[in-house]
């Protein structure tokens, strides 16, 4: 069976983890290259976990990116973001259907899977409009960022670094040319709300864009209505975003009052809400906040964006679905509804398995770093080496988020190879992942008499 056989029958699935593993590989060759590096070398886990951060939109970084990589390094950094951002065969669909070549069915499979919850015949349709949604908006994001950085920089810096923190944010990368991030920028209201939008644009998911699109531009036409998806995803992100922002003012009461500004006081909370999203960027010192707030910070995280967005995460849907789930029984109701639709079990059962899967793989992942990190040589220094510190990191891997309370670049080999297996797996899927390994196959398996057992 010739290579082209073996592609052509593949599961999309299978192209899908394929496609982000040849990026990450040949982004983390470039990345070795002389010309890449100020220095002229980088170790290759360090090439490697930086492209694997950058194509899977996560933002954790080992070497300062600002400092330690020279422009074309910084700019293949770039190019994995977006293409990671947009996804491998979203970008590929969008370059062959430009020149005017044909798309294989398993590449519109693959397209299927992505970004719709539903079968649809628009599928390419709603892959341009993704293409042109991101062009605007990254562009919007570029021209707002270098108008204040102009007058901080010269002209081509300014417009170089608006362009890279405007990929940056609007596919959740979380990747900065600052050492401090954002931190220098809490107070500046033009950077906090464009680089909040961009995020928000990002992963709110293009199915719920498109979704807004037809809505708002069909009016002339048949009434376009709103899925279930579309309204389950703006409601549960504004809840987040809103609850987050609160809680965050509370419990850092303290340390907002202490800054004296009342543009600080509310832009930060916001900030850091809406960046617990995958974003990866803070305007604030991780390390400094209290347990309880970096607690209710993994809990964003784990949930993370939308589904067919930038992000990672599993998902708002999913947290829709538990929550309608665990109502409805309470109420003793057979069936899941939302918005007066029924969710089908299939799909119900589906975000059970997922969450139970994901606290798993995180849960595992945690105890690895930790057994790997006690019996090896390297040393963390006490202020890191807690249990915190390293559950924010796995999940923040997990989730493509990118924040980190700073224990990143004192990881083993062992724990950066973790921790790059689990920022694929959260940015491939997990879904994903499982029907890689058991297969996309149904069976009814074996049906045995009924015997009834308590829980709870």
């Amino acid at each position: 069976m010739t290579l082209r056989t073996r592609i052509l029958k593949a599961h999309p699935a299978v192209l899908l983890l394929a496609s982000f593993l040849l990026v990450l590989t040949t982004g983390a060759f470039l990345l070795m290259l002389p010309i890449s590096t100020q220095t002229g070398n980088i170790q290759w886990m360090d090439a490697l976990f930086t492209a694997t951060s950058a194509v899977c939109v996560t933002g954790l970084v080992v070497v300062d990116t600002g400092r330690y990589f020279t422009v074309f390094g910084q700019c293949v950094i770039l190019v994995l973001i977006q293409i990671g951002g947009l996804g491998v065969m979203t970008v590929s669909v969008t370059l062959f259907r430009w020149i005017g070549r044909s798309i294989s069915f398993r590449s519109r499979m693959v397209m299927q899977e992505l970004f719709a919850h539903t079968p649809r015949e628009d599928i390419f349709s709603l892959v341009r409009s993704i293409a042109l949604f991101t062009l605007c908006a990254e562009t919007t994001g570029a021209v707002l960022l270098a108008l204040h950085w102009r007058h901080e920089f010269p002209l081509w810096q300014a417009v170089y670094t608006g362009i890279f923190h405007s990929v940056s944010a609007f596919c959740n990368a979380g990747f900065t040319l600052f050492s401090d991030s954002m931190v220098r920028y809490s107070g500046n209201t033009l950077i906090n709300l464009t680089v909040c939008g961009l995020i928000v644009f990002g992963g709110i998911g293009f199915p719920v864009l498109y979704d807004l699109q037809s809505r708002f531009t069909r009016r002339e036409e048949k009434r376009v209505r709103l899925s279930i998806q579309t309204k389950s995803v703006l409601i549960t992100t504004l809840i987040l975003i809103v609850s987050g922002a609160v809680i965050f003012a509370f419990l850092e009461r303290q340390t907002l009052a202490d800054s004296h500004n009342l543009s600080q006081s509310i832009l930060i909370p916001l900030f850091q809400s809406i960046t617990c999203r995958t974003a990866g960027f803070n305007t604030v010192n991780i390390a400094t906040l209290k347990d309880a707030t970096l607690t209710m910070m993994i809990f964003l995280m784990f949930f993370g964006a939308s589904p067919g967005s930038c992000g990672g995460g599993v998902k708002t849907t999913t947290l829709a679905i538990l929550i309608a789930f665990t109502l409805s029984r309470i109420k003793r109701c057979r069936r899941v509804n939302m918005f007066r639709k029924s969710i089908p079990n299939e799909t119900v059962t589906r975000s059970i398995s997922l969450i139970l899967v994901s606290i798993g793989i995180i849960g595992v992942v945690l105890f690895l770093i930790l057994l790997g990190d006690s019996a090896g040589n390297h040393q963390v220094s006490d202020q890191h080496r807690t249990f915190l510190a390293y559950f924010f990191e796995t999940v923040s891997a997990f989730g493509t988020v990118g924040l980190s309370m700073g224990v990143t670049p004192e990881l083993t080999d062992w724990g950066k190879s973790l921790i790059i297996l689990t920022m694929l797996i959260g940015r491939v899927g997990v879904l994903t992942f499982a029907y890689i390994i058991v297969g996309v196959g149904m069976t009814n398996g074996v049906e045995y008499s009924e015997e009834n057992m308590m829980v709870g």
